[in-house]
């Protein structure tokens, strides 16, 4: 398991792009009367989602189930087996389900196609969804849809390693500088330090904490060959040139979460799903989670996160939208919550949510200081490609690396 908050692969990423640039500008088949045309009476729509497994699946159908009992309408969620493939089809058809998952790492492919709906701006109480994660859903300007849930990173900490280095709650890293320290003295001949991916999502967050990332704000501009940056990757190949840090598969592991949960990496950088994975083969392996450090710049911490996109072409948007603001009620993501054990999008479900899951404070303040995904159209191949760079550390160089990434990411924004 190499993340389990990724549910694309690589090859599902590149059927993406092909999927929808075959549809042309709007990515449907505009031939034809007007598909579009809103259905009367009550509706049937279809809802496809990328299930992380039946709990998740079952969620959603007892919420659908509830949302068409009291609507009237009828919902039919399906659980697909490859979410980008069917989506693909469904749009190059002119018949995509009518509400499905989109992740924010693929969003602005499908805004720029016209395959979503823009119905964000109007939502009801759009404002209560957390900055950030607006921000990731929004394209030329326009907020298309709201964020069902999200994830942040933190840093986890064994705490009996911790313990048996002769460190205290006084010594929680809160800079780089306190970080690499403890990494050190966490390191011996059966652990190392810290363990952390070795993809941008994961040291990404040292760009952010260095007030870096790969483009401005608004995803206009390519601000990836920055000082800023080179710094932050400067750092993460420091931490591994000194042996005190490791990626997961110089650990015989598949993700982080695995090496910590072995116990061959007193500390890790993963995200709230880790919480699940531990539980469950790890149960014996005491933890906690704190915020990651500061940088030269302050705070900083990725978010990831998924919408609910509604098909532009979709005969029957009014029920679909009625269905997505059924799915983000405080109280239904809340449940989500409970039940999945990811984090409510509304700032509204914060106090709650703090109160039942003291345990993930770290994880949900860190909404305020987060990064989204990069927020550009096709640019899957570039980011994957600068993967591959980060994989290279401590031996590449940062300043090549960033410079890749500046030239291939301003190709496919400057399209």
């Amino acid at each position: 398991m190499r993340n389990p908050r990724t549910r694309w692969t690589v090859g599902a990423v590149a059927l993406l792009s092909l999927s929808l640039s075959a549809c042309g500008g709007s990515g449907f088949d505009d031939s034809g009367s007007d598909d579009s045309q809103e259905s009367t009476g009550p509706a049937s729509i279809k809802v496809l989602i990328a299930s992380s497994g039946d709990a998740e699946t079952k969620a959603v159908k007892d919420a659908s189930d509830a949302w068409a009992t009291k609507s009237g309408n009828k919902a039919t969620v399906t659980q697909a087996q490859d979410i980008s493939q069917q989506l693909g089809q469904g749009f190059a058809a002119n018949n995509p389900p009518d509400v499905f998952y989109v992740d924010a790492k693929f969003f602005a492919t499908y805004a720029s196609t016209g395959s979503l709906e823009a119905y964000g701006d109007s939502f009801p109480g759009k404002d209560d969804f957390y900055p950030a994660l607006r921000q990731a859903f929004t394209y030329d300007g326009k907020l298309y849809c709201v964020p069902k849930d999200f994830s942040t990173l933190g840093l986890q900490i064994n705490t009996a390693a911790w313990a048996k280095a002769g460190l205290t709650d006084a010594d929680i890293p809160t800079t780089w500088e306190q970080l690499a320290a403890v990494a050190k003295k966490l390191t011996t001949s059966k652990q190392v330090g810290l363990t952390i991916g070795d993809t941008r999502d994961r040291i990404g967050a040292f760009m952010v904490q260095a007030g870096g990332w790969v483009t401005n704000k608004d995803a206009t501009k390519v601000t990836a060959d920055s000082p800023e940056n080179l710094k932050a990757l400067e750092y993460v190949r420091s931490l591994l040139a000194d042996g005190s840090t490791k990626y997961p598969k110089q650990l015989d592991s598949g993700w982080s979460g695995e090496a910590f949960g072995k116990q061959k990496a007193a500390m890790t950088i993963e995200g709230n799903w880790i919480a699940g994975a531990m539980k469950n083969d790890y149960p014996d392996v005491k933890y906690r989670t704190v915020p990651l450090p500061s940088g030269p710049a302050g705070k900083g911490t990725l978010a990831f996160t998924q919408c609910w996109g509604i098909a532009a072409k979709s005969k029957n948007k009014a029920a679909a939208l009625d269905f997505v603001k059924a799915m983000t009620e405080k109280d239904a993501e809340l449940s989500f919550a409970k039940t999945l054990g990811v984090m409510p999008s509304r700032q509204s479900a914060e106090a709650e949510y703090v109160a039942q899951f003291p345990q993930d404070k770290a994880f949900i303040d860190g909404a305020a200081y987060a990064q989204a995904p990069v927020n550009v159209a096709k640019i899957d191949q570039v980011l994957l490609d600068f993967d591959t760079g980060l994989q290279g550390l401590p031996n590449a160089d940062p300043k090549q690396i960033l410079a890749r990434l500046q030239k291939n990411a301003q190709a496919v924004v400057g399209q």
